[in-house]
């Protein structure tokens, strides 16, 4: 019911996510992320928020995203019905795809990038989520949003999409939590919301707000 990338910038150490489904609230349901982890996105036919925080908690503690996923998803007896996709810190990923999440259902990793999804229209959508993510020489937001663009043009999820959100962490910079969750073009309207938060004015004030690397603003 929904396709998702999360991604990291190794030069400028930001990690981010996005992702789109057919059902409501995908950006609460769906995407996680922390500066001293890396990257998860729990979705599937029967999702389980508590592993997308599980998995963060994992890579914090120094696992990598391989040992993570394994250690989340092989304790839990519906995992047959879910997805987890984790990035750490180092650029590698790991997916979880249980078997009853539909017939075109799947992942692809790369260096610094995970895309993976569950009832598509088909998987060809994984490889150009991917290919868009990596041609594009926007910046790392945009790069995110491309990608959702791809897969709805190549058919996306089947039934549709009714929500979509971007979530980016930077160590210069407040979190950036854009949610569409529930609209007729959640796309669309993630774009349209993506492009009010670059208005010079909104910016000025985010940077007068505590970072990571700065936290006594």
């Amino acid at each position: 019911m929904t396709y998702s990338i999360l991604a990291r910038d190794p030069k400028s150490g930001a990690i981010g996510a996005a992702a789109a489904t057919g059902a409501l609230c995908v950006g609460g349901w769906v995407i996680r992320g922390d500066l001293r982890a890396g990257m998860s996105a729990s979705q599937g036919a029967k999702p389980s928020t508590m592993w997308g925080a599980d998995v963060l908690s994992q890579m914090a503690a120094g696992s990598s995203a391989p040992s993570a996923v394994h250690a989340v998803t092989s304790v839990d007896s519906g995992a047959a019905f879910r997805q987890l996709a984790a990035l750490d810190l180092q650029g590698k990923g790991a997916v979880h795809t249980g078997s009853e999440n539909g017939l075109a259902r799947g992942s692809v990793i790369n260096d610094d990038v995970v895309v993976c999804g569950n009832l598509l229209s088909d998987t060809d959508v994984l490889d150009t989520m991917m290919n868009a993510f990596k041609a594009s020489e926007k910046p790392f937001e945009e790069r995110l949003i491309a990608a959702l663009f791809a897969a709805e043009q190549l058919g996306g999820d089947h039934r549709g999409l009714q929500s979509a959100a971007l979530l980016v962490y930077k160590p210069d910079a407040p979190p950036t939590t854009l949610r569409i969750d529930y609209h007729d073009s959640p796309l669309n309207a993630l774009q349209s919301l993506y492009e009010k938060h670059c208005d010079p004015d909104y910016q000025a004030w985010r940077d007068t707000l505590p970072t990571s690397e700065h936290p006594e603003r």
